[in-house]
This record gives C-alpha cells, structure tokens and sequence, in this order.
C-alpha cells in the first residue's frame, strides 16, 4: 500500500475505534453495537480494492482485538474483518464512481451479518458460546440496522476522503481533464496540429524549419 494510504486508513481506523469504544459502545442498545469500525473498513475497500481491503481490515480488527476493553482472543476480529474488507473490496466500481446508493447499501447489510455470523463462528470454534446466549437472530437483525443507519453518514465520507489523497488514474479523469481534451481537440481541428506534449512542438519547429527554407527559395529565385 502507498503511504497516504496506510496514513489515511490509520488515521480513520483509530478515530473510528475511539468513537465505538468510547460513545456508541455506552448507548446500551438493544441487541449489536453500531460498528463504525466496520462501516470504515467497508469504505476503504471499496475505494483500494480486496488486497487494499483485506489489508486494512486486518490492521483495524487487530487494533480493536487489542484495545480495552477486549473481552476475545487476540486476532479473532483481525480474521473477521480481513475477510469482509477482501469481499467488500471486490465489488469496487470498475469506474470508481458509484451510479448509485443500492449497491453500497447492500455490502454495508451484507458486511454486517456476515460479520456477525463469521465472529460467531469462530468463537464458537475456539469455545466462546456468548452467542447463543444472547441470541443470534437478533444479534444478526440489530447488527443490520444499525450498520444501515450510519451506514449514510459513515461510508460516502470515507470514500471520498480516499479518493482525495490517493493518486489513482480513476479520480483523474474528471471535468478538468475532460475539458483539457475537449479544448486540445478542438485547437487541433481548427489548426491542424497537435496540441500539448513534445510531440506539438517539434511538428511546430518542423513546420518554421519548412517555411524558413521555402522563403529562402523563394528570395533566390527573385535575386536571379
């Protein structure tokens, strides 16, 4: 990953995590927590792509295995959340401009009952049985909800702040460059030549060199 990548998604990594642990987690809601920091690793990866995605996911369910107060084992979340931000991440816009909300909308309720049931899963493995004592149908029903209700305020913000400081060839090609072709094309239909690069002034040295010689024919034949 490119450094204002991985400065980027640390940065929002660690203020999502903060604000879960330190605000939504004391709501006491029913059923799930709202999990900003899924919503987060969602955002990313629909902008960095699986490998991008699965990389941050893991980054940020390591730091929330980690940090207090942790009640699991080490790298169970790291594990969850790799493997939601590498399927999240293969949905990314080939374009990377979303047509519309349905689609992000639809990964984001994915996301949250696939993690719900994949952090089951694997405490279930390892004996963590809380899950069914809780009960996982409304675990799986509240973690949906509420993902989907931030999902809004959480996942374009993230999205367009990764696409503000990444260098990718598909953010440039906006209203600027457009109108940069559409201007050179239209130079280049009324002269004749090719506007911009090194390509437009050698054919415009080309061009002086050819009228210079043409002249100095011109003036000898005169002269004779």
């Amino acid at each position: 990953m490119r450094v204002n990548r991985i400065l980027l998604a640390a940065a929002l990594v660690v203020v999502a995590l903060v604000i879960q642990v330190s605000v939504l987690a004391r709501l006491h809601l029913p059923g799930a927590v709202p999990d900003l920091l899924l919503l987060t690793v969602v955002g990313l990866a629909m902008v960095y792509g699986h490998v991008g995605g699965a990389l941050v996911g893991f980054g940020a369910g390591l730091l929330a295995d980690l940090a207090p107060p942790a009640d699991h084992a080490a790298g169970r979340y790291a594990l969850v959340l790799c493997v939601i931000g590498y399927c999240a991440g293969l949905v990314r816009p080939e374009n990377g401009r979303l047509k519309s909300a349905t689609g992000p909308m639809a990964v984001v309720v994915a996301a949250a009952v696939g993690s719900t049931l994949l952090y089951a899963g694997v405490g279930a493995l390892v004996g963590d049985t809380a899950a069914r004592h809780v009960g996982l149908t409304g675990l799986l029903f509240s973690a949906a909800l509420y993902d989907l209700l931030l999902a809004p305020f959480v996942v374009p913000g993230v999205m367009w702040l990764a696409r503000r400081t990444d260098n990718d060839p598909l953010t440039e090609n906006g209203p600027s460059v457009k109108a940069g072709n559409i201007s050179s094309g239209w130079l280049s239909s009324g002269t004749g030549l090719r506007v911009g690069g090194r390509s437009s002034l050698g054919t415009l040295k080309a061009k002086a060199r050819t009228r210079s010689a043409r002249v100095g024919r011109i003036k000898g034949v005169k002269r004779l």
